[in-house]
């Protein structure tokens, strides 16, 4: 068995000798590691398959050295070569703290900015996304996804009449925890979506049996959320040894490993883990620029970890 890793023990091995030949944001030979990209289905524009999600991290008040923390976290992702920064209104002050991070940072342009709309009654659903836009202080979001499929046939419609007049450029719905998986396939197969979003990891992989391959069939893009389960993947996993498949996928830590294996499934477009720190999200980032496990790899570690 390959020696045990943790994401200490990768990180530690970052500051010694050759660190930065592996970690993007570092200039290796004077030019910066890239993370891979994929298509968006709709228009093949293409999208760093590592972003970075708010829930609960970016969530911090006024606390000024926890703001200053999320717009470093926030900094390490766009240096890195990442564009997708996922919120919603539910995420208590996490648009704010965005917005202050964009401020401080100035890159409005480098962000793929991706955000809901969550209410049950549609009525409201247009001046909450006025209000989660001022937040974000950006003239108008990338992506807007109907979050949890709250009230969804009236949201989708605020959000292709916001498409077709310019002041969206996609739309998607969302769903998490492996919930109401029937319908999102029912919206998929009969809306015309760009997105959507669901919870997909090495453990939670009900998407792979329906979703995943009706999604690359009708061409719509996948962002994966809760990729280490907020962090209680790679805490059920700490204290194992890496498998033996983790010499074929050159993985150092459970971090890489199971991250690994999600990103290498055709149908994600990106990955959204979230952080408060900027040295999770440059190996999140180091993981991407990587080689992917090939479908035969993907079974040998999904095999691996259901064994521990």
């Amino acid at each position: 068995m390959t020696s045990s890793f943790n994401r200490r023990t990768f990180l530690t091995g970052l500051s010694a000798a050759g660190a930065a030949s592996l970690l993007p944001g570092s200039m290796a030979f004077g030019q910066a590691i890239q993370p891979a990209q994929r298509p968006i289905p709709s228009t093949v524009q293409p999208l760093p398959i590592v972003g970075l999600g708010s829930w609960i991290t970016f969530n911090v008040g006024d606390d000024p050295a926890l703001l200053e923390d999320s717009a470093a976290v926030m900094g390490a992702l766009f240096q890195d070569g990442g564009r997708m920064i996922d919120c919603s209104p539910m995420y208590g002050s996490s648009q704010n703290t965005i917005g202050y991070g964009l401020d401080k940072l100035g890159h409005r342009d480098r962000v793929f900015s991706t955000d809901k709309v969550w209410t049950g009654d549609v009525s409201d659903g247009r001046e909450q996304i006025q209000t989660s836009r001022e937040n974000w202080r950006i003239p108008q979001f990338d992506l807007l996804q109907v979050h949890n499929l709250v009230a969804w046939r009236g949201h989708l419609r605020t959000l292709r009449e916001m498409k077709d007049d310019g002041r969206l450029r996609y739309i998607g719905i969302t769903t998490s925890h492996g919930r109401r998986h029937d319908l999102m396939e029912r919206i998929m197969r009969e809306e015309p979506i760009d997105f959507i979003q669901l919870t997909y990891n090495i453990l939670d992989r009900a998407a792979e049996d329906r979703l995943l391959p009706l999604a690359r069939d009708k061409g719509i893009a996948v962002i994966a959320n809760r990729p280490y389960q907020r962090g209680a993947l790679l805490r059920k996993l700490d204290g194992h040894a890496l498998p033996d498949s983790a010499r074929d996928t050159g993985a150092r830590s459970w971090a890489q490993f199971t991250l690994q294996y999600l990103l290498s499934h055709p149908a994600i477009t990106c990955a959204i883990p979230a952080t408060t720190r900027v040295d999770h999200v440059r190996e999140n980032l180091a993981t991407a620029a990587g080689a992917l496990p090939d479908a035969r790899t993907r079974q040998r570690m999904a095999r691996d970890v259901r064994s521990l």
